[in-house]
């Protein structure tokens, strides 16, 4: 990769390695607002308009999330790579395959486990993170933060 520069005590190898593991969150980042958004206008049942309204805003926190660590790679000199063919090239995580229209409870449930994988991704990029740049490590655990609160309201959910 070639990059635009590199900042203060940080070489270039270190710079590619951070921008490497940003660029597989960025990837995740948004790919979890399509999937949210994908369960927004597909769940039925009990409890249908709480989640509904539930779900907008967490797609727009995880799009914040997606804008702060694409924002994190320019600024370390990388290009952050954006369209729906880059977020399936760095997928590491299995796929979200509910698909039509569930119950909320199915779509809860399937959410539960993506974000379940998702917060692990992102426990597991911090501890590369702090390693090679604790300001990027700073981020993601910012985002684990907000990721952990909303798996605790989709849980409180199947109560």
């Amino acid at each position: 990769m070639a990059l635009l520069y590199t900042n203060p005590g940080l070489d270039e190898e270190t710079s590619e390695k951070i921008i490497t593991i940003l660029q597989n969150r960025l990837s995740n980042e948004q790919e979890a607002a399509l999937v949210l958004k994908h369960a927004h206008w597909n769940l039925v049942g009990p409890n249908f308009i709480a989640v509904h309204e539930m779900l907008d805003p967490e797609v727009d926190s995880v799009l914040n999330q997606a804008d702060e660590t694409a924002e994190r790679i320019s600024q370390l000199g990388g290009s952050p790579m954006g369209r729906a063919d880059d977020v399936v090239a760095n997928r590491s995580w299995d796929k979200f395959e509910l698909t039509g229209r569930k119950s909320v409870e199915e779509y809860l449930k399937a959410l539960i486990a993506y974000y379940e994988q998702f917060i692990a991704a992102d426990r597991e990029a911090i501890k590369q993170l702090d390693e090679l740049d604790v300001i990027s490590s700073n981020i993601i655990q910012d985002h684990v933060q907000d990721l952990e609160k909303f798996l605790w309201f989709m849980r409180a959910h199947l109560a």
